[in-house]
């Protein structure tokens, strides 16, 4: 997918939905003084114009409330009544939510210092647990420079080296299911697929340093994922040392003695003697050993947790269609080795069909720096835009059939219509602050659908989709429920292919 007017945020992709950011550090930094050049002669045509819709009092309460605790009704709602783009909120709480595909598109052309990560509601849920040099939410110079020394290391190369690791740990992953699985019950696939991606994870920021620590770790993530899932007055920051924040900030605190623990290791070792992400990061002199652990607890929170809830409901959907689950197995049989990815041309399809209506956020969230326009209208200082990837997946006006799951949709696509849904797919976000972990989670999806659909018959134990839960991480209400029974020959290979 390659952006229309080849802006410095656009990504392309290839023939297995895999994705490449055409971004770097000097190209961000770019962004910000072309911006700033231009903000002058925008600001002063911003106060000419209309105000976001805005519901009546009570219905802005209702929605309002609702966004933060079942968040889809709501932006379902949004787009019915007011075609994906309304203002919620009062006072220090005003939400700009934009779903129309053509207005994300402008969100994300304005400018990086358009816009604030590092605000006041950073500490709220997420800044618990990521700390306050994390890239997530730095701002400026300090987020080109946290970004780009993370970038460095997540190389095109060394990302398609991890997929072999990744189908072997997904067999191994597949051989605990068949184990826990009873005869003609459903078993829950979500908590396998959580620890399968998060020993991937660990695999690629440590090394085979922390092979065998994924329950250790996973044990310290649980909590926080709860507390970033709670309603958001429950999350509000306080100085007392009780609640679930303080357990939080403990579990956080062990996890940087892990990784503090680590970078000694590493550093006393020659240089190179050690692989993974972290021991890149460890001789690069522009972090300091707090950005290091900011940015690798940060990558282990993203890394894990969104991907393991796409794979959720990648999972549901496959559980839902026998027929989609038979052209993967058919797809994945004609592959001798595991990397051959461009072999695996339905497997993403089905990744970024998946995606498009499954995002693993349905909100993203920005803060507007100073008055800006999004489609005609006026969105003020201090404001926090949410541009909407769920939304923008399920636009009407630009996908046929939209609540359709459908992967070779993109197969039949002129030129026009694949410029708009290009637009309209925005699952990782655009811009300096994409989310920098996309190639690898596009290459663990791709891969593990695959391996799933040729060693295992997945059925769905009911004949509707699922809710969707949670804004920051969106997963299906009741896990992954499957009754799973072996494929038996019509897997073909069960070992050394994908």
């Amino acid at each position: 997918m390659s952006d229309p007017e080849g802006s410095e945020f656009g990504v392309c992709v290839g023939g297995t939905g895999g994705l490449t950011e055409r971004s770097s550090p000097a190209a961000e930094i770019r962004h910000l003084t072309d911006a700033t050049r231009s903000r002058s002669r925008h600001i002063g045509t911003v106060s000419k114009l209309l105000d976001l819709p805005r519901p009546g009092p009570i219905e802005n309460l209702r929605l309002t409330r609702g966004l933060f605790t079942d968040p889809a009704p709501v932006l379902d709602t949004i787009a019915k009544r007011y075609g994906g783009m309304c203002s919620l909120g009062a006072g220090p709480l005003r939400v700009a939510i934009v779903g129309n595909p053509a207005s994300i598109r402008e969100v994300f052309a304005h400018g990086a210092d358009t816009y604030r990560w590092g605000h006041r509601f950073q500490a709220i849920g997420p800044g618990v647990l990521v700390g306050k040099t994390s890239m997530l939410g730095s701002d400026g110079a300090d987020h080109v420079r946290r970004r780009g020394a993370v970038q460095t290391a997540f190389t095109r190369q060394r990302i398609n080296a991890w997929a072999p690791m990744i189908v072997e740990r997904t067999d191994s992953a597949i051989d605990d299911i068949l184990a826990s699985a009873t005869p003609g019950k459903p078993l829950d696939l979500y908590p396998f697929g959580r620890r399968l991606i998060l020993g991937i994870t660990l695999r690629a920021l440590f090394g085979e340093r922390w092979s065998a620590r994924t329950d250790e770790v996973l044990s310290l993530m649980l909590r926080a994922q709860s507390f970033i899932e709670a309603p958001a007055l429950r999350q509000l920051p306080h100085p007392f040392p009780v609640g679930q924040r303080a357990l939080v900030r403990r579990d956080r605190k062990v996890l940087d003695r892990m990784i503090d623990e680590d970078l000694a290791d590493v550093r006393a070792r020659p240089i190179g003697e050690c692989d993974g992400l972290v021991a890149t990061m460890a001789f690069n002199r522009d972090l300091s050993d707090t950005e290091i652990r900011d940015q690798a607890v940060t990558l282990i929170g993203a890394g894990f947790d969104t991907t393991a809830s796409a794979l959720a409901w990648a999972v549901v959907r496959l559980g839902l269609s026998i027929a989609v689950q038979q052209k993967l197995r058919e797809e994945a049989n004609t592959v001798d080795e595991p990397w051959e990815l461009t072999k695996l041309g339905y497997a993403g399809r089905v990744v970024r069909e998946s995606l498009r209506l499954h995002p693993a956020g349905l909100l993203g969230v920005r803060m507007a720096n100073t008055d800006l326009s999004v489609s005609g209208y006026r969105v003020r200082k201090g404001t926090l835009v949410g541009w909407s990837p769920y939304l923008s997946g399920r636009a009407q006006d630009v996908w046929s059939e939209p609540l359709d799951f459908d992967p070779d949709r993109f197969l039949r696509l002129d030129d026009e219509q694949r410029r708009q849904t290009d637009l309209a797919w925005v699952p990782f976000g655009r811009g300096p602050h994409m989310c920098i972990g996309f190639a690898l989670a596009q290459l663990e999806l791709t891969l593990i659908v695959a391996r799933i659909s040729q060693r295992l018959d997945i059925v769905y134990p009911g004949d509707e989709v699922p809710r969707p839960r949670g804004l920051v991480v969106n997963r299906p209400v009741g896990g992954a429920p499957a009754v799973v029974t072996p494929a038996g020959n019509r897997a073909g290979r069960t070992t050394g292919a994908v």
